[in-house]
């Protein structure tokens, strides 16, 4: 009989101690009550400073517009989603994530697409390429960004000019060196140097139906011109002067031909 009492007590002690710690991390996980209204709103650009697109006023502003602005509204009232939707819209936005706190605080964090290379091509069209290949429109932005003009369609600009473009850049010295990409109604390259008075011929680049073999075809195809072009500059330049040749061709694998400025 006092071994069943033992055991009767033994259980409904292990049950209460269940349902205490039941309780326990109940009350542990829920949150304070949140603040009834918004009383702050916090935007965090991460690329403000290199892209220089957007600013928090700006978002503010796309926020406002839409009626989706939170400070001052009712916390309940507010869906992140719904705001991380609609500044998912912009041209220049990459990523957008918001977030609610229990202080009454309204996060929005926002990273920018990184432009590449300006087109103005022969048709006016006015517009940027980012390093996913996607076409940004024009705005206010001001950058040391490489210009293409010429014979260049939007599946161009996309397809090739932006590998050309990310291999150019990817090198310290010809990312500065190079200011400007001129494509020719053949679709061969011109690359136009900030040092010396020439133009540079490369040749047409590299096609292919796949993105992969694109990147790697053109990257491939880029680095081997530079290479070549950079030796020139170093032994062939050097001596005979920066501005003696109008006109420098590295077309060709094993030769580099070149035309002299004609001097009145």
């Amino acid at each position: 009989m006092r071994l069943r009492v033992k055991r009767t007590l033994l259980t409904l002690l292990t049950l209460l101690f269940c349902a205490y710690l039941v309780l326990a991390m109940t009350s542990f996980n829920k949150p304070k009550e949140m603040y009834p209204i918004c009383i702050k709103v916090s935007i965090n650009i991460e690329d403000e400073n290199t892209n220089g697109f957007l600013s928090a006023d700006e978002i503010k502003r796309i926020l406002e517009r839409a009626k989706l602005y939170p400070l001052k509204k009712k916390m309940s009232c507010i869906n992140p989603r719904d705001i991380e939707d609609l500044l998912k819209i912009s041209p220049f936005v990459s990523t957008a994530q918001c977030y609610k706190t229990t202080d009454g605080c309204v996060n929005i964090s926002i990273t920018q697409r990184l432009p590449i290379i300006r087109i103005k091509n022969d048709k006016g069209a006015d517009y940027y390429v980012d390093d996913h290949g996607g076409v940004m429109p024009n705005s206010k932005y001001v950058s040391d960004l490489i210009i293409a003009t010429g014979n260049i369609s939007e599946q161009y600009a996309r397809n090739y000019l932006s590998n050309l473009a990310i291999s150019v850049m990817a090198d310290e010295f010809w990312s500065n060196q190079i200011v400007q990409i001129n494509v020719l109604p053949n679709l061969g390259i011109e690359l136009v140097p900030r040092v010396g008075e020439h133009i540079v011929y490369l040749g047409k680049l590299p096609q292919a139906k796949s993105a992969d073999k694109r990147k790697e075809l053109i990257g491939s195809f880029v680095e081997d011109k530079l290479d070549k072009l950079e030796k020139f500059y170093k032994y062939g330049l050097s001596e005979a002067g920066w501005n003696k040749y109008s006109y420098i061709n590295i077309e060709f694998d094993n030769q580099i031909i070149c035309k002299k400025r004609i001097i009145n």
